[in-house]
């Protein structure tokens, strides 16, 4: 018989930072950056990406604190170090709020206004969308509102300006959010019910309702991820190549959506959330390939 080994200390705060994550955050924090810069400054894009790591990673550090009672209930988290008690909640919340400090110093030497959203992101997350969970439904629509914050907080890091254009960005990554929230639910249905969380469209579970509506919001990525080419100055961010990859893309996308609504089965599901990983990325880098002087 072997003794299992313990993670180290230092994964045990890459699973309270969700780390992987944390790169996804990043990337589209960045290439919103990109969105907005005309001549490349490493040293800014660097603050950048540190100060949304850092600040994601207090974000996320937060939420597992809050949570950690019912993390030690559901399989997908009760290995997490709060919940083992392999790390004190002392010790997570100097790292969070450590962490969130070092974060939004980053993000205000690019600018207040990207400091400011950055500190908004924060707190919805840990402290509106977490405890929303267990309670409402809107949990998902309250979660999608930091979530879609990074690209808009890039693009306003590059101009200090908070305008239509970086409004677009944000649009784009928040419609993203409701498939992907709801396809990791699907998946995590069974764990979710053990702690009552509400993270599916509807309090009726794997239903044909709630499939429908996740395709419906699949959908709505669509002419969502056309705004960038679609602004109302007349002066699109992005052009024709863009706008061809972003329709294909979001058809795609939507496929897998339709499979699930079809299906109803967990395997469906995971194709779908494997999907919007690679829908956004691919959308948000062609955004840049493809970028019009604005």
């Amino acid at each position: 018989m072997t003794l299992e080994k313990k993670p180290s200390f230092l994964k045990d705060i890459a699973t309270l930072f969700k780390v992987r994550l944390g790169f996804f955050v990043v990337l589209s924090a960045v290439l919103g950056w990109f969105m907005g810069v005309e001549t490349i400054d490493i040293k800014s894009m660097m603050l950048l990406a540190i100060g949304g790591y850092l600040l994601t990673g207090a974000s996320n550090g937060l939420n597992q604190i809050i949570e950690r009672d019912t993390d030690a209930i559901m399989s997908r988290t009760k290995n997490r170090p709060l919940p083992t008690g392999r790390m004190s909640v002392k010790t997570a919340l100097f790292l969070s709020i450590s962490a969130g400090i070092v974060g939004i110093f980053c993000l205000g030497l690019l600018n207040y206004i990207s400091a400011i959203l950055g500190v908004v992101a924060l707190i919805l997350y840990a402290f509106f969308y977490t405890p929303l969970k267990s309670r409402s439904t809107l949990c998902v629509f309250v979660g999608a509102i930091p979530g879609a914050l990074p690209p808009m907080i890039g693009y306003v890091a590059a101009t200090g300006e908070l305008g239509i254009e970086p409004c677009a960005l944000f649009a784009v990554q928040f419609m993203w959010q409701f498939p992907h929230f709801w396809a990791i639910a699907w998946l995590a249905h069974e764990d979710y019910s053990k702690v009552n969380y509400k993270m599916l469209p509807f309090n009726s579970g794997l239903s044909n309702r709630s499939a429908s509506t996740i395709l419906l919001y699949t959908l709505f990525c669509i002419p969502a991820s056309l705004l960038p080419w679609a602004l109302p100055t007349g002066h699109p961010m992005v052009g024709d190549i863009a706008l061809i990859v972003a329709i294909a893309a979001g058809l795609g996308f939507s496929w897998y959506a339709w499979k699930l609504s079809i299906s109803l089965e967990r395997t469906d599901a995971r194709k779908l959330m494997f999907a919007s990983f690679f829908y956004l990325p691919v959308v948000q880098i062609i955004y840049v390939l493809d970028k019009t002087a604005i």
